[in-house]
């Protein structure tokens, strides 16, 4: 009888909740990422607030990347498609740290083959470097065989934050799509 009672005890308080296990790194309470002010690629004006109510994940990259950006974002489309219906919920952010090269023109061709509901975000140089600082983002230019071909060094994580628009999550660049998507589905739940 005591073991039927411990095991119902546990049952009970496995059904409880209790604070979420997350795969991805939980940084809930950071004093970064606050907000940001940056175009989207359709033209408009965009804060973290225009996506409360969604799950948002930001990733920072370049459309001239040659393999994290494209892998990362393909990732993140993976995952996304995993949530079914609740994908609804998510807005994947993807913010260049090329604005020379990176235009509105190429950020709305480049940025929805991932998928159509992707959103690329671009500023001048100067906001792009205050945007990046308050991301706590290094990213810095390496010279190329000519002016225009150089790459650039970049920190490759994506920021998430809950549908109440607090940081919560970085996930790292080379993550599973299913523990993003099993991440992503906590916060939705309001964990």
């Amino acid at each position: 009888m005591a073991t039927l009672l411990r095991l119902l005890f546990f049952v009970l308080l496995a059904g409880c909740g209790g604070p979420p296990h997350f795969v991805s790194t939980d940084i809930t309470g950071a004093e970064f990422g606050r907000d940001f002010e940056l175009t989207d690629h359709s033209g408009q004006l965009r804060h973290l607030a225009d996506y409360k109510g969604k799950v948002v994940v930001i990733f920072f990259g370049y459309t001239q990347c040659p393999d994290v950006c494209p892998t990362t974002l393909s990732g993140m489309a993976n995952a996304v498609k995993q949530l079914g219906e609740e994908a609804k919920r998510v807005q994947v952010l993807f913010v260049t740290l090329d604005p020379e090269r990176d235009t509105q023109a190429l950020l709305a061709a480049y940025v929805p083959q991932f998928d159509p509901s992707f959103v690329g975000l671009s500023a001048d140089l100067a906001k792009t470097a205050a945007t990046a600082k308050e991301f706590k983002v290094f990213f810095q230019k390496q010279a190329g065989s000519t002016p225009q071909t150089y790459s650039i060094d970049h920190t490759a994580s994506n920021y998430v934050y809950d549908p109440q628009g607090r940081l919560r999550l970085l996930i790292k660049h080379d993550e599973q799509p299913q523990n993003i998507a099993a991440d992503i589905k906590q916060l939705l739940a309001g964990k």
